[in-house]
């Protein structure tokens, strides 16, 4: 761990400003997307959203396969190599996406985006290098504070950018990565204390050799249950609401930039300021559960609402959403040792890619098949009512994951 304040301070600037920069990147390019798959392919909206269903599963499969990879990485080498080879890859992508010729260039820029882009993960083990056990939900908080304040630059400058063509976007995104492993280079410090390097193993950098390893560790597999599901059903945001609301709103895409940004301030607000005195008064699991309860009362809200402006104003409170996942994070990782800290970052980003996969082809495929002329009814809500149900089964493995620790605590 860094001993010197200053030094710390400056680190944690740095983590927290990579994923700014990776969410900017992430977020920039989604008002725009389904006019540029459009254009590169000539279709209608509906066969659009069914390409970039599978163009966001090509981005989740290697970010699923590759979390493992970097988080072991990070153990090994330790977190600075990672972040700067990282910075410098998505960069370079983002690039050679913004001169795509055809879709099938957008396939293979948004797989390499997915690998180099599994930097959630050791973000995470370098703000748990660097936080006291106690102190770990409000550091995550911190770094979805970060990729929330992403969120909210990300669309709404996409969508400003969107007048100047869909290809700015990308150039914009990969401009500021460069810049960030640049300014990291001179810097970024080593945040991992090297006297507990491990020995890197092939057999534990993939999803299922690091599951099976941080299964071991007593109380993990129910809790990762809990932020796979969870996981699942909050990326109806960033798999499907550029899509969705252009469906019962008609909105274009500084529309969808402007109510991606109010989510994104929302998440921002209570990650920042609320989830520590959440923490505090109601401990993690008790966050978790407030914040799980409201997540599903705004999907099946939203699902049913066809006023535009209530639906904004609903983004708004969804921030108290964005408190569980940070919350569950901190309960796996207030159980691992300081030498899996990267390990168990990994397995968390490749749940959330695996995650986010299923998100693009179950809520886009539901989306497009429910707006298209075949459907029986016309109901673009259809993707939130699958997330509510998402998001309900991470609450039941919750509040029975609490009743089982309160029975053995009375025994």
């Amino acid at each position: 761990m860094i001993e010197d304040p200053a030094l710390k301070r400056r680190a944690q600037r740095f983590v927290l400003l990579t994923v700014f920069i990776y969410s900017v990147g992430f977020g920039i390019i989604m008002p725009v997307l389904p006019d540029l798959i459009r254009e590169l392919a000539q279709v209608s909206l509906s066969e659009a959203t069914r390409i970039g269903a599978w163009i966001g599963a090509v981005y989740g499969i290697f970010q699923f396969l590759m979390g493992p990879l970097m988080g072991n990485l990070g153990d090994r080498f330790g977190r600075r190599p990672v972040f700067l080879v990282s910075l410098f890859g998505f960069g370079t992508d983002f690039l050679l996406m913004g001169l795509a010729p055809s879709i099938v260039w957008l396939f293979i820029g948004r797989s390499i985006a997915g690998g180099f882009g599994a930097i959630f993960g050791p973000a995470n083990a370098a703000m748990a290098d660097m936080s006291a056990a106690e102190d770990r939900a409000r550091s995550f908080g911190k770094v979805g504070a970060a990729f929330g304040l992403g969120f909210i630059m990300g669309p709404a400058l996409g969508g400003l950018l969107a007048d100047y063509g869909t290809r700015l976007p990308f150039f914009i995104a990969g401009g500021l990565a460069f810049a960030n492993g640049i300014y990291g280079y001179f810097v970024f410090p080593e945040t991992m204390d090297m006297d507990r390097q491990r020995r890197f193993e092939w057999k534990r950098a993939n999803p299922l050799g690091a599951l099976t390893n941080l299964g071991k560790i007593k109380g993990i597999l129910p809790i990762a249950f809990v932020y796979f599901v969870w996981v699942c059903s909050i990326n109806i945001y960033p798999a499907s609401w550029s899509f969705f609301a252009r469906a019962p709103y008609g909105w274009d895409s500084k529309m969808t930039g402007v109510s991606l940004t109010l989510v994104g301030i929302s998440m921002v607000l209570f990650q920042t300021f609320i989830i520590g005195r959440a923490v505090k008064r109601f401990g993690e699991r008790g966050t978790a559960l407030i914040g799980m309860s409201f997540g599903i009362a705004s999907y099946l809200t939203v699902a049913f609402l066809t006023n535009g402006t209530i639906v904004l104003l609903l983004n708004i409170i969804n921030g108290f959403s964005g408190m569980a996942m940070p919350a569950v994070n901190a309960m796996m990782s207030m159980r691992t040792p300081p030498d899996q800290q990267g390990e168990l970052q990994g397995l968390t980003g490749s749940m959330s890619a695996l995650a986010f996969l299923l998100a693009q082809l179950g809520y886009n495929n539901a989306l497009a098949f429910f707006t298209s002329p075949v459907a029986p009814i016309h109901f673009p809500g259809a993707p939130f009512i699958m997330a509510a149900f998402f998001g309900t089964m991470a609450l039941t493995a919750m509040m029975l994951l609490a009743r089982r620790d309160t029975r053995q605590m009375a025994s």
